[in-house]
Parts: C-alpha cells; sequence; structure tokens
C-alpha cells in the first residue's frame, strides 16, 4: 500500500511540474515560445514587387538576359512561398538555403543595376532625361529596401522557421513590443511587414529608429544599406538638379 501511495505522490508531483513549466512556457509572449509558421502573403507580395520592379528597369541596366533573374525568382517563389499557410516546419537545410537563394538573386539582380546606374551617373552617360532618371532610381530604391527587408527577415533569430519554433532567446533586432508587454498583445511576434518597416526607415533616416539592431551582422546589413541608399539618392539627386538648371 505504501507503495502504491509513493507511486501515486511521485506521478501528481510530475504532473504538478509539467502543469507549472507550462504555465510559465504559456505566460512568455510569442516571440519567445513556439508558435504557427508565419503567413507567407507578405514577402510572397514583396518578391513579387521587386520583380515587377526589375522588369519596368530601362534593358541597359539589367542583368543579361533580362528575364533570367526575374524567371529565376518567380520559380523559386513558387517552390518557397506557397500563397497558403505552411503545413509543415521549414526546419531543413534545403528550404533554408532556398530562402537565402532568393534573398541573394534579388540582392544581385538589385545591386547589377544599382552598380550600372551609378557608373552611367558618374560617367555621364546616364540621367539625360530627369523624370526617367527619377522613376529608375525609384525602382532601385525600393527594390533595396524589399532586399533588405528578405535579409532581416531570413537572419533575425535563425529565420522564420526558428523563431516559430522558439529555438533561440536572444533576438538580432530589438522591436519596441520586446521591451514591454504593455505595449502590444502577448500573441504579438515580428512578421514580414516588421522587417519591411525597419528597412524603410533605416533607408531613408540612415539609421535606425525605432527598433535596435543588436548583433554585429544586423549592424552591418544595416550599415551597407544605409550607405546604398546614401549613395544612389545623393547621386540621383545632383545630377537632377544639373539637368534641371540646364
Amino acid at each position: 500500500m505504501n507503495e502504491e501511495f509513493r507511486a501515486l505522490h511521485e506521478r501528481l508531483a510530475r504532473l504538478e511540474t509539467m502543469l507549472s513549466a507550462a504555465q510559465e512556457r504559456a505566460a512568455e509572449p510569442a516571440w519567445r515560445r513556439p508558435t504557427r509558421d508565419e503567413s507567407r502573403w507578405g514577402v510572397t507580395a514583396a518578391v513579387l514587387a521587386a520583380v515587377a520592379l526589375q522588369l519596368l528597369l530601362p534593358n541597359r541596366l539589367t542583368f543579361q538576359p533580362a528575364w533570367l533573374l526575374p524567371a529565376l525568382e518567380l520559380l523559386l517563389l513558387a517552390v518557397l512561398f506557397p500563397t497558403r499557410r505552411a503545413r509543415t516546419r521549414r526546419t531543413t537545410s534545403l528550404l533554408r538555403g532556398g530562402g537565402l537563394t532568393l534573398a541573394a538573386m534579388v540582392s544581385l539582380a538589385n545591386g547589377w543595376s544599382a552598380v550600372l546606374l551609378i557608373r552611367g551617373l558618374v560617367r555621364g552617360v546616364e540621367g539625360n532625361d530627369a523624370g526617367r532618371l527619377l522613376m529608375t532610381a525609384a525602382a532601385i530604391w525600393l527594390t533595396n529596401v524589399i532586399v533588405f527587408a528578405l535579409w532581416y527577415w531570413e537572419w533575425d533569430r535563425g529565420g522564420p522557421a526558428a523563431r516559430a519554433e522558439g529555438r533561440k532567446d536572444h533576438p538580432d533586432f530589438l522591436f519596441p513590443q520586446m521591451q514591454s508587454k504593455e505595449l502590444a498583445p502577448a500573441e504579438w511576434e515580428p512578421a514580414f511587414a516588421d522587417y519591411l518597416y525597419v528597412s524603410f526607415t533605416n533607408a531613408t533616416a540612415f539609421s535606425p529608429t525605432d527598433t535596435m539592431p543588436l548583433s554585429r551582422w544586423a549592424k552591418l546589413l544595416m550599415s551597407l544599406q544605409a550607405s546604398i541608399s546614401l549613395l544612389i539618392l545623393a547621386l540621383v539627386v545632383a545630377r537632377s538638379v544639373n539637368i534641371f538648371r540646364g
């Protein structure tokens, strides 16, 4: 009889421990505990917008053949980011590498266009029409915002899959909602739109605004983005002013 009571007591103790751990876990904010996979609607729309902006660029400023990189981006997008919510964990090395490859391809296409535009502006062979110059620069600048939003989204705390599983406690980006529970609902966690906002504000303010980079790679990426944005804007504005004066 004593052994039965002892066994029952041990079971109750284990259940109490498990219940206490579950309660503590549930009390944690969503960004620190396992949650459902993030919807891919936002990132899909952003990549489609980047592809559209690439196709609108003049042929002389695109990676040749002009259709190759957009076609590869669309193909990879169809494989990686279906329009419905993902049903399985995206933790395999293949899917992880595919997401980074997509960001790299968009970066390559836009970087190539930016280099050709800057070279043309420096040599004075680009930007004879101020209106077209501003539209071309705006397309490259907006694509640059999307590109870095993809990098931030793919790298923060190991990427979307790792964030959904709550693997890492230490964030690479500190959002205001993470600093105080009163600023957001308990179910709040960063999504692609938040990283797109970080990318946009960094490209306009040339520095962090309300979201702070914590890791070294995040600081380096934000510095690189601000430098590219500043260089494009400075050269385009200077060239446009000269055209208008002339």
